[in-house]
């Protein structure tokens, strides 16, 4: 974190600190759902009030496409966040101008703002910079703790970090602690675990992560495609032949990197995607022709937590199967339970991340017990593909 601006790096006594978050909630019926987003940033918000700033929240929520839309905005938002903080959240109807800065104009020293929708505006998405002087005015400092925005360029991510004094808030800092540690400068042996259901979607991490780990191992729907490239008969499984050609290069890239591809050696299967769907487990060399392959069969997760065992780091992306119904969830709790253990012996570092990591995690019960486990989806896909953060890079020193 060197090279990063954080919450240390600036005085904000007595500053108007403009907070960038991201509290794109779920919602129903007015109210919010799941709270985790919010819970997550109260304590940079905290921090920041008992240094005496006045702290600004700033998010989006939602697509009301550049146009005021009641439907998103973020009044009932910023009621969680007052029941979060146990502190008053005082809320304004607009983002800039008058009335939002009528309602900063009356904050005192360690209070708290929440301002309206910024994606009330089609200038937040288009990065302009007239909008961002605007975001501006409202406040002398920014503390961007929205790592899940960070690999959008907008207004209030990107061009306003250059308009006035900026720096990562805790949870920022901790992500990109995280994600640093398991993939830039890895404690080895170190694998990267990807699943889900397309190759298509994962080519670039599964390209970076052969030069930046000694394992990587494939599961979910990804693998039927790998052994489908290898000449298997993978049956009704979900499967992408016209990614074969690609499966293949990333195996020879994968090889001239020293970096080893893992596939299963045994698989369930079953006639039916469906809870309780008979099932039998079989080589994946003797897929029948009229089943499909849901999840990593015993070997297979025998082998993973053997391979586990002799691990430093482990960076995890996707489940191993159709972990959404039983039994078909067998081989990702039993492979992020065994993570789990290690990593509380403290013989392992574990970084997850992704939205059906984070669910398949809940799922098997330990999403609060590996090393870091991220909210964001798109920004963490694109880390591990390599690729630098437009919300990331305007914060380096």
């Amino acid at each position: 974190m060197a090279d990063i601006r954080t919450i240390d790096d600036l005085d904000v006594a007595g500053k108007r600190v403009l907070v960038r978050v991201d509290f794109n909630v779920p919602m129903k019926d007015g109210k919010v759902t799941d709270t985790t987003r919010i819970d997550r940033t109260v304590p940079s918000l905290q921090e920041l009030a008992g240094k005496g700033a006045k702290v600004i929240v700033l998010s989006h929520l939602g697509r009301p496409k550049g146009k005021k839309n009641m439907e998103f905005t973020l009044k009932p938002v910023a009621e969680a966040l007052a029941k979060a903080l146990g502190k008053p959240v005082a809320f304004a109807p607009d983002c800039v101008g008058p009335e939002a800065k009528a309602v900063v104009d009356k904050l005192q020293p360690g209070e708290f703002a929440m301002l309206e929708n910024v994606r009330f505006y089609a200038q937040e998405e288009k990065n302009d910079l007239e909008f961002a002087k605007q975001l501006a005015e409202m406040g002398d400092v920014l503390v961007s703790d929205a790592f899940s925005c960070s690999h959008r360029a907008h207004a209030s991510v990107e061009a306003l970090a250059k308009l006035i004094p900026s720096c990562a808030g805790r949870l920022m800092q901790a992500e990109i602690e995280a994600l640093s540690a398991a993939l830039e400068a890895p404690k080895r042996p170190a694998a990267a675990l990807v699943g889900g259901a397309k190759i298509s979607t994962k080519l670039d991490v599964l390209g970076n992560l052969t030069e930046k780990v000694d394992q990587v191992i494939i599961g979910g729907a990804m693998a039927n495609t790998f052994l489908a490239a290898q000449g298997k008969d993978v049956g009704k499984s979900l499967c992408e032949h016209d990614m074969l050609d690609s499966a293949r290069a990333i195996i020879e890239k994968a090889k001239g990197n020293g970096c080893e591809i893992v596939l299963p050696s045994d698989a369930v299967v079953a006639g039916e995607f469906k809870e309780g769907a008979p099932s039998s487990t079989v080589d994946v060399n003797s897929v029948p022709a009229d089943k499909m392959i849901l999840d990593v069969g015993a070997h297979s997760i025998d082998d993973l937590n053997a391979r586990l065992a002799n691990l430093k780091t482990l960076m995890w992306n996707g489940p191993l199967g159709a972990f959404e119904i039983a039994p078909f969830d067998k081989g990702t709790n039993a492979v992020a339970q065994e993570a789990a253990k290690l990593t509380k012996a403290g013989s392992l570092m574990s970084v997850a991340g992704g939205g059906d990591t984070v669910a398949a995690l809940a799922h098997a019960g330990v999403e609060k017990e590996f090393s870091y486990v991220s909210t964001a989806g798109g920004a963490f896909l694109e880390w591990l593909e390599g690729k630098t953060l437009p919300g990331v890079a305007v914060l380096r020193k």
